[in-house]
């Protein structure tokens, strides 16, 4: 570890950021306003199109207003409060009120079922939750009879009335509450949204989080944050730790910070707000570059173009990564690509754009080169709730893509025997809620956190995740298959909305596929195909099964023949979080699929 520590410095690491015992993440909110209370902090969306600037004074007078209304209803320091909404203005505010009034915020994803609110609420005691909409009210108000604990029910368009009630309460005792809170307390439970079991409550410190955004804004993402037009349109999940870390990074760096409820309509929200950068997981960046090329399809010209245009890409970016020029040549292609194609690229997500982080799964090299090329860089990152999101990060100075990066400052990792990455520092969470048995598991004698995930540390300290250990494959032949490596590169093609590597103990490595629809109704005009056809219809077709064969074959090149996908079958349905097959991080629920689709399995080895 040492000789680790060496290199990273070798390589011009910044040294740790360190955070006050007395520090809360709620001080930024009053810190910047007692600075200057006109400075712009977020922007709110008001209309169609329209938004409206919120100054750090009118955001740190909410935040006060709403931190008396939950005292004056009894929240006292330490009590949870859940959060059950989509992203949005309301849901920052929420936050930094429950932060500013001792308490501990307990976000829910807006997609649960009644099942999940109700043993996240119970299991962390919540003393009261703020909902957004009638249906989640509904479904708070279904399990009320079981939680013992939980004394209040606001929805999130009437906490105007809840901070009308926090008039009578003296600024002085919410400040006092405030400032009776440090950075050894708690500040968040999140639930870990597992693909097995019930969901796990992390317990992260002001500290985590603190620490987490201090180290990345100074010590790792610099060009992000403070630039002096630094902003960015938030669509991820806040329930979910890696948007959580942006709020948080946003309102202590001075990035301007806007909501946007609706990923599946962001495309709409980016040139209105027009970021300076933005986040997201590999599958936003995937449908970016795949609907791009299958617009580019509608003629052969343009599609030539465009593969022209992408190879002029990721030629650019490769030379970067070696250090050495683009030729005469490249650059002429390039600066034409740059009109027909990569500006308008830059323009469809407002802009301005010029850095993405992303995380959650790898991206892919050829993709990472692609939009470091036509002029957005794609910072991989790794992290879980359990170290406060990001442990690892790329910078823009130090950006080996293919990589999740090197450790942010504070942060070691090691990879152990077994190749499981172990991770220690000041990110990492103090356990889980009321799971002293789980606790136990993930964190050794020594402080280091087993993360389950597999991977290696190159000789300059940057990591690469090859899988999850509890998701390693062993074939009837003894082959050890991590899936991530082939189901990552699966999912790069435009048809194939997620897919599943099976062979648990069978004769060879085979995989299934569902079939993304927004692509397959473009694959259908082109292939001649009815529009009514539906992917069940489609599960045999010579013509569809030839694209996925050459995706399959393309994964393949990833692997030893061993480990490759030998046959794979098309399921008639995507898996999405409305049926259940996908965590609300996006992660495939593998045993549910597994037992549900049992039949197509087993036909695949008959």
């Amino acid at each position: 570890m040492a000789q680790l520590e060496a290199v990273l410095l070798e390589y011009g690491m910044p040294a740790l950021i360190a955070v006050p015992d007395d520090a809360s993440v709620a001080d930024a909110v009053f810190s910047r306003a007692a600075a200057d209370p006109g400075q712009l902090m977020l922007r709110r969306r008001t209309g169609e199109g329209r938004w409206t600037d919120v100054a750090a004074g009118e955001f740190r007078d909410q935040v006060t207003a709403l931190a008396g209304g939950l005292i004056a209803a009894g929240i006292h320091p330490g009590d949870r409060v859940g959060l059950l909404s989509r992203t949005r203005y309301e849901w920052t505010l929420a936050d930094y009120a429950i932060w500013t009034a001792g308490a501990v915020t307990v976000p829910v994803y807006e997609t649960s079922s009644a099942e999940q609110v109700e043993w996240i609420l119970g299991n962390s005691g919540a003393r009261a939750v703020i909902a957004e909409s009638d249906g989640h009210e509904q479904l708070v108000a279904g399990v009320r009879d079981r939680l013992p604990d939980l004394a209040h029910l606001w929805r999130i368009d009437g906490l105007g009335e809840l901070a009308a009630a926090g008039a009578a309460v003296p600024p002085e005792q919410v400040q006092s509450a405030r400032k009776g809170r440090g950075a050894g307390d708690l500040a968040t439970i999140i639930y870990t949204s597992g693909t097995t079991g019930r969901p796990k409550g992390c317990e992260l410190t002001h500290r985590n989080l603190l620490g987490a955004v201090r180290n990345a804004i100074d010590g790792s993402l610099e060009e992000l944050f403070q630039e002096a037009d630094s902003s960015t349109l938030l669509f991820m999940p806040l329930a979910h730790v890696f948007a959580r870390v942006i709020e948080v990074g946003c309102l202590e760096s001075g990035a301007v910070l806007g909501h946007w409820s609706d990923a599946s309509t962001v495309a709409s929200g980016l040139p209105e707000f027009q970021p300076t950068f933005l986040l997201a997981v590999p599958r936003v960046f995937e449908k970016v570059f795949n609907s791009a090329q299958q617009r580019a399809s509608a003629s052969p010209a343009k599609a030539r173009i465009f593969a022209a245009a992408t190879d002029a890409a990721v030629a650019v970016s490769q030379a970067q990564s070696a250090g050495r020029p683009a030729g005469a040549a490249l650059r002429l292609k390039y600066a034409i690509f740059d009109h027909l194609v990569y500006g308008k690229l830059r323009a469809a997500v407002g802009g301005k754009v010029t850095y993405a982080v992303s995380g959650g799964a790898p991206l892919g090299e050829r993709l990472g080169h692609f939009f470091r090329g036509a002029g957005i860089t794609v910072l991989e990152g790794y992290g879980m709730t359990e170290t406060s999101a990001a442990a690892t990060v790329n910078k823009p100075s130090r950006n080996k893509i293919g990589t999740v990066g090197q450790p942010i400052p504070g942060v070691s990792a090691r990879i152990a025997e077994d190749g499981e990455i172990l991770v220690k520092g000041g990110i990492v969470f103090g356990g889980y809620w009321a799971n002293p048995e789980a606790t136990k598991e993930a964190l050794d004698d020594e402080g280091w956190l087993h993360t389950g995930d597999l991977g290696s540390l190159d000789d300059e300290g940057f990591l690469r995740v090859t899988g999850r250990k509890k998701e390693l494959i062993v074939t009837a032949g003894g082959k050890n298959v991590a899936p991530a490596v082939l189901e990552d590169r699966l999912r790069a093609h435009p048809l194939i909305s997620q897919c599943m590597v099976v062979g648990d103990g069978k004769p060879f490595i085979a995989c299934l596929i569902t079939l993304d629809p927004e692509m397959l109704g473009h694959w259908k005009k082109q292939h001649g195909k009815p529009d009514s056809t539906t992917a069940a219809d489609l599960a045999a077709d010579p013509d569809l099964l030839a694209d996925l064969q050459a995706a399959v074959d393309e994964a393949n090149k990833a692997v030893s023949r061993a480990e490759s996908i030998r046959k794979f079958r098309v399921l008639p349905v995507d898996f999405t979080t409305d049926n259940d097959y996908l965590t609300p991080s996006l992660k495939v629920k593998r045993s549910l699929v597994a037992k549900d689709f049992a039949a197509e399995i087993e036909a695949l080895y008959s």
